[in-house]
């Protein structure tokens, strides 16, 4: 797909939002060893961030595929035991449409070209991340529901428990799995929390009047559109109550898709939530809306521009270039530190103050 310039109004203002870490891309695909030795990680992204043991912690997504050859196309399933299962199919067979680099259809089914896991990494430093000795290295796809494997990962930390949410694809569709783990060692599997067709799921750090919130993406591709809603939860498990937060919007740079990124930060302002939009073009920036703290159900304000764009060439070129996608962050009082998925391919790292990103949204002292 041709990808058309990124041209914005106000871009200036916008611009020095994001301050890239000089270190990016901070994991590539060469940097990790595939979990069989008859895969290639064909990308490392969007990673899931939290902090455990007084380190910065990693959830990556790790998409694999076998190597193909001249002729013939290879998609990886997992089975119901959890076991790599390759098909393979002939590139001039009929029944084979072939034209994304991320899903191919195959006699009416939809397969992923890469199957993804979810591997664990560790830093001190926030920079400079390698695997744990201590603490379960990688999470799979269980069951049937998970068989095309788990993606994009949010962990949010409630009391002791870590919960996290994260795409579950299997031929049934998209939806949002979840498990909790207190040490990363012993995980509880709850199963899909959320049916498909839905993914992108944040739950907040804070109960707010008793009830656990999540900000979540159902989708629709014959009425509505792919857009940003809010729900409410007695026990984190079982979700009701939904309301419709965030569309995208014609003519903006958000105008395809929106969907969040992680949990949302309290400000003294409301909910700070940073999420992706993307254009027609397939085009991935970030933004930001701020949520009533008392009840996020009201949204106070959202960037007109977004907050971050890729300009960068490891965030234009790669396995599905001119990407820019979050779904984990760190905070240090007014620092935001974000790691993103650039390109599908590479994970990076950014810089932002959430006092600039509230007062883009007209809030907080002026400079």
């Amino acid at each position: 797909m041709a990808k058309a310039s990124l041209d914005y109004q106000n871009k200036n203002i916008m611009k020095d939002l994001a301050k890239r870490f000089p270190q990016n891309p901070l994991l590539m695909p060469k940097d990790l060893v595939a979990s069989r030795h008859e895969l290639q990680i064909i990308s490392l992204l969007n990673p899931g961030v939290f902090r455990f043991q007084g380190k910065i912690w990693l959830l990556v997504r790790v998409a694999e595929s076998i190597a193909q050859k001249e002729g013939v196309i290879f998609f990886p399933v997992m089975n119901e035991m959890g076991q790599m299962e390759i098909i393979e199919v002939p590139l001039n067979d009929p029944d084979l449409v072939a034209t994304d680099a991320r899903i191919v259809n195959y006699k009416g089914l939809d397969y992923l070209t890469t199957v993804s896991h979810l591997r664990l990494l560790v830093s001190t430093d926030g920079i400079h991340f390698s695997e744990p000795e201590t603490c379960e290295a990688a999470l799979f796809g269980c069951g049937e529901l998970e068989r095309y494997g788990i993606e994009d990962c949010r962990v949010s930390q409630i009391g002791e428990d870590y919960y996290l949410t994260y795409t579950a694809v299997s031929e049934n569709g998209v939806g949002v799995g979840l498990r909790v783990t207190r040490d990363w060692r012993q995980f509880e599997f709850k199963g899909m929390i959320l049916p498909p067709h839905n993914k992108d799921v944040a739950i907040f750090e804070t109960q707010i009047a008793s009830k656990f919130y999540a900000l979540h993406r159902p989708s629709s591709k014959e009425i509505g559109g792919n857009y940003i809603w809010l729900s409410e939860s007695p026990d984190g498990l079982h979700w009701g109550n939904h309301k419709c937060l965030i569309k995208s919007r014609p003519g903006f740079w958000d105008s395809e898709r929106v969907g969040a990124g992680a949990a949302p930060i309290r400000t003294p302002y409301g909910w700070l939530e940073i999420y992706h939009g993307a254009n027609a073009a397939q085009q991935y920036c970030l933004g930001a809306f701020l949520m009533q703290l008392e009840d996020p159900a009201i949204v106070i304000a959202r960037t007109n521009d977004p907050i971050m764009v890729p300009t960068e060439k490891y965030e234009l070129s790669g396995f599905f270039g001119y990407v820019v996608f979050t779904n984990g962050h760190v905070v240090d009082g007014d620092q935001l530190t974000v790691y993103y998925g650039a390109a599908d391919e590479f994970v990076c790292g950014a810089y932002f103050s959430i006092n600039k990103i509230l007062r883009a949204m007209g809030f907080g002292p002026l400079l």
